[in-house]
């Protein structure tokens, strides 16, 4: 047993590793909601290959994350839940065409937002222009179409201020 994924040198009774093993999924779902730094917000399955790029640098730099596919426009209900409950310090919102999706997240939430506008019959250049003519008290901060590893990069120059005490 190696303690839950948690890298301790310790080991336990029979009958306390039987527990434990039984409770794994509850055990791993607990430390996901404490470790979990990052969620990230897809408008669509479709952009499921950017959201691959955010998840590599993060898993490079060991920072918890989570995705989701969420819908601004079809699934509004469970997107504002999900927002107003979510122990996530920093979303990351891919979309493309319109791109509402990181204007209503921020909408939600005064954590940061970081919108990735996919490529799509323009070029992108619609969500990319979506996204960055946010209205006042709804900032949006934007990387380059496509580009979910800046999004990443811009998520732990985040949390590292968070870190040296700064808070989110």
């Amino acid at each position: 047993m190696d303690c839950l994924h948690a890298k301790l040198d310790c080991t336990f009774p029979s009958g306390v590793k039987n527990y434990l093993t039984s409770q794994k999924i509850k055990w791993e779902k607990k430390v996901k909601e404490i470790f979990m730094d990052v969620s990230i917000i897809m408008g669509s399955k479709s952009d499921d290959k950017i959201a691959k790029k955010v998840t590599g640098v993060l898993e490079e730099h060991g920072i918890g994350y989570e995705v989701k596919i969420i819908s601004a426009h079809r699934d509004p209900e469970i997107l504002d839940e999900y927002v107003k409950n979510s122990k996530a310090k920093i979303f990351i919102a891919i979309a493309g065409l319109s791109a509402a999706l990181p204007g209503v997240v921020a909408s939600k939430t005064d954590k940061p937002v970081i919108g990735v506008p996919v490529e799509g019959k323009l070029l992108g250049l619609d969500a990319l222009l979506s996204m960055v003519q946010m209205p006042k008290r709804v900032p949006v901060a934007v990387v380059g179409i496509d580009n979910g590893e800046n999004a990443a990069y811009l998520t732990i120059r985040i949390l590292k201020l968070c870190n040296e005490g700064g808070g989110i």
